[in-house]
């Protein structure tokens, strides 16, 4: 009950944001204006929600640990990518023929911030927070994973692969950031830094979405396993073995830190106790 409480809220307010910043179609100011918004009432509808419901306060988005950790997000989701389309840049299917369009970045901004909020909420802040009770760390985080990439299915010029990638290097990867952390600030600003860069700076198809023109005037080409074909870069192998390290990486942060949390009726192993 408490789960779909929360998930009911929260969607209710990103499907009326989500359908606002639709139907500005990249309008610069409406989009960033709604973008924004949008982020910050799912934020405070998931506050409302978990006092609520819970009857406690939401460390997990406490504003004084916002400034550091999403700048650390950011910077991870940055270089993941950069370092994702460096790779398909080496092998010849991605290359740069000038510059772009400010605007066009400004714009995806925008954009950006209301998805990647809205879904980092839905299914690391509630879905795998509260199912991880439940199942633990490692069956919430296969479940919330497997979730994300089916979403992610209905994307324009989504493919079983595509869903696939997503799950593995997105689904799996953003989950033990948070399970590494507790903290939801880190995990939206690697969400953001990965989805800003692929759009905003180098003019790749988001999740299968074609958004303006970034600061770069940048094209994909190539096989489809090395360029992630029409879908975008999220479809490429290099993708899914950038977020399968980082998924180990931050698994292993989240077991050291005493994180990892045992399945309901299991006991948990000394080191996960530890503090």
């Amino acid at each position: 009950m408490r789960l779909l409480k929360q998930l009911g809220l929260v969607a209710l307010v990103a499907l009326a944001g989500s359908a606002g910043v639709n139907a500005v179609a990249w309008n610069v100011p409406l989009t960033v204006v709604l973008g924004l918004a949008t982020a910050v009432l799912s934020l405070a509808a998931y506050t409302w929600v978990v006092r609520r419901s819970e009857r406690r306060e939401p460390v997990e988005v406490a504003l004084k640990t916002a400034p550091a950790a999403l700048g650390r997000g950011v910077l991870i989701g940055l270089a993941m990518f950069v370092a994702v389309i460096v790779n398909i840049a080496f092998l010849g299917s991605y290359e740069v023929n000038g510059w772009g369009s400010a605007t066009g970045a400004i714009a995806i901004f925008g954009f950006t911030a209301a998805a990647v909020v809205v879904e980092e909420l839905l299914f690391r802040g509630i879905l795998f927070r509260i199912v991880e009770e439940r199942l633990g760390t490692w069956g919430s985080l296969v479940l919330s994973g497997v979730l994300f990439g089916l979403v992610h299915a209905f994307n324009p010029n989504a493919t079983l692969w595509s869903s696939t990638a997503i799950a593995i290097e997105a689904g799996f990867m953003l989950a033990a950031v948070y399970a590494a952390t507790r903290n939801l600030w880190v995990p939206i600003g690697v969400h953001f830094g990965w989805n800003f860069a692929q759009g905003g700076v180098f003019s790749t198809s988001i999740s299968g979405t074609d958004a303006p023109q970034g600061l770069l005037d940048g094209v994909t080409s190539g096989p489809s396993i090395v360029s992630g074909g029409e879908f975008g870069p999220e479809a490429s192998v290099y993708s899914v073995l950038a977020g399968v390290l980082l998924t180990v990486v931050f698994l292993w942060l989240a077991r050291r830190r005493g994180n990892v949390v045992p399945r309901r009726g299991r006991r948990a192993p000394a080191a996960t106790l530890a503090t």
